[in-house]
């Protein structure tokens, strides 16, 4: 059966999404994002978010990415390559900012604004990190969802069980497919599942990929829905991240979520991002359409 093909080693699923956000330089400022390999149907929006950083990484040299923000305006396919255009904005001595323009079969998918600073010293506070468990003690997403394989419908069980590049290990595991309703906060840890090359942008590369994964299920919690059930049909609106120190993304990284609001068909969730030794590394801000089936 498909679910019970040999899975790929750790090492090749990284290698695989590093070669996924890999973006090829096609000409000045114009660049295109392979698609995911064996990906059916929507591109994940992380995805777009990720190779289109990337895409503005290439255009500055002596400065980092502290933010960015994004609209997504259509599904990507996954049966299509995305083009990436960039705008060189303004390139100033201790900022630069970049505009990235995401587009498939000549239609615009994603908008992003990016900016960059040279490093520099300034004054610091940061909110503490939450007492949580540590993630040696939690179990990870993929053996919680391996303990449920009998609860999933066989044609979602191959997408549910495969093995992912980012390991993620709930403080509070939620039932996907018999949701109850719960406070909407969420603590996570994840990282990749093998080493990275020590190259800080492809760290902020997969940083901002991740930060799409679990982001919008926080303003459903509350209601006791979930999107494997049917109930509701969800897509990210917009996505912003700044990013305030760095930060390995082979190491362990806890995602504190929460939703203060959710209303007209849409849920907004916040997100921020702690290194192990309590550092606020990354902060997250995602608006998504949540509508309800009936």
């Amino acid at each position: 059966m498909a679910d019970e093909m040999p899975q790929p080693t750790p090492q090749q699923l990284v290698d695989q999404l590093t070669a996924l956000l890999d973006v090829e330089e096609l000409d000045t400022d114009l660049y295109r994002g392979e698609r995911q390999p064996g990906g059916v149907g929507r591109v994940f929006g992380g995805q777009v978010i990720a190779q289109a950083l990337q895409a503005a990484q290439r255009s500055v040299e002596d400065k980092g990415a502290h933010s960015l923000h994004a609209y997504f305006m259509r599904p990507g396919d996954e049966d299509h390559p995305i083009l990436y255009r960039v705008e060189r904005d303004f390139d100033g001595r201790s900022f630069a900012t970049r505009r990235v323009i995401a587009m498939q079969k000549g239609a615009p998918i994603l908008n992003m604004a990016a900016s960059f600073q040279r490093p520099a010293e300034g004054l610091h506070h940061q909110d503490a990190m939450p007492e949580v468990p540590d993630p040696e003690s939690l179990r990870s997403e993929r053996d919680l969802r391996e303990a449920m394989r009998d609860q999933v419908p066989e044609k979602l069980r191959r997408f549910f069980l495969r093995a992912r590049p980012i390991e993620i290990r709930p403080v509070s595991p939620r039932n996907w497919f018999q949701p109850v309703p719960t406070e909407p906060v969420q603590y996570s840890w994840f990282r990749v599942v093998a080493p990275l090359p020590d190259d800080p942008a492809l760290h902020r590369a997969m940083l901002a990929y991740a930060t799409d994964m679990t982001l919008l299920g926080t303003c459903m919690l509350p209601h006791g829905v979930s999107w494997m059930t049917g109930q509701v049909q969800t897509a990210s609106l917009d996505h912003a991240v700044w990013l305030h120190e760095p930060f390995r993304f082979d190491d362990w990284l806890l995602y504190a979520t929460d939703s203060p609001w959710s209303g007209h068909s849409r849920g907004f969730n916040r997100g921020r991002i702690y290194s192990r030794d309590g550092r606020l590394v990354a902060s997250v801000a995602q608006e998504g359409l949540v509508r309800v089936r009936r």
